[in-house]
């Protein structure tokens, strides 16, 4: 099944401006709540709004690992259920070269997602790694422990395409 996100041009900018500023050496990250479309051969997922976090936001902020505090992960699902979305998490590896999810990001998308999953009553969650010049994205729809890849992103009139590297040896 193809799936796409679907945003502004400007807000896509603005989330990368967000999550690769050129002074910070730790990870960044936003959220988006979206709502999704499903057709008989794909997915679309719309941005209803954002939220770019700040350090104030997580327990954890390194060069290499996030982690959010309990009232961050709270503030985002009552946000996500008060306005019937589902959730997208991006966040940066500003160091990389090419955009894949760590051994750190994996473990925890295989613990966060069905929780997010059981959450938010089944569905959809979408997580977005980006770095310097691309980006990879991992999309659950009907499953919270089978990943599938997403299509793109379409950033106004932009199709923007994952690397498609974290799919591979996923388990």
């Amino acid at each position: 099944m193809k799936t796409l996100l679907k945003m502004p041009d400007a807000l896509f900018m603005d989330l990368i401006a967000h999550l690769l500023r050129p002074d910070s050496i730790h990870e960044e990250a936003a959220f988006l709540f979206v709502n999704s479309s499903r057709f008989e051969d794909h997915v679309n997922f719309e941005v209803v709004e954002s939220m770019k976090l700040t350090p104030e936001d997580f327990e954890t902020q390194e060069s290499d690992y996030l982690e959010l505090k309990d009232t961050t992960r709270a503030r985002l699902i009552k946000r996500a259920h008060d306005l019937g979305a589902s959730l997208v998490e991006m966040h940066s590896h500003p160091g990389a070269r090419t955009a894949a999810f760590s051994l750190a990001d994996r473990v925890g998308l295989q613990e966060t997602v069905p929780h997010m999953w059981w959450r938010l009553r089944s569905r959809p969650y979408v997580a977005i790694v980006v770095a310097r010049n691309c980006f990879d994205a991992l999309v659950w729809l009907d499953d919270p422990k089978i990943p599938l890849p997403l299509g793109g992103i379409l950033a106004g009139e932009h199709l923007r395409r994952p690397t498609n590297q974290s799919l591979k040896g996923w388990t």
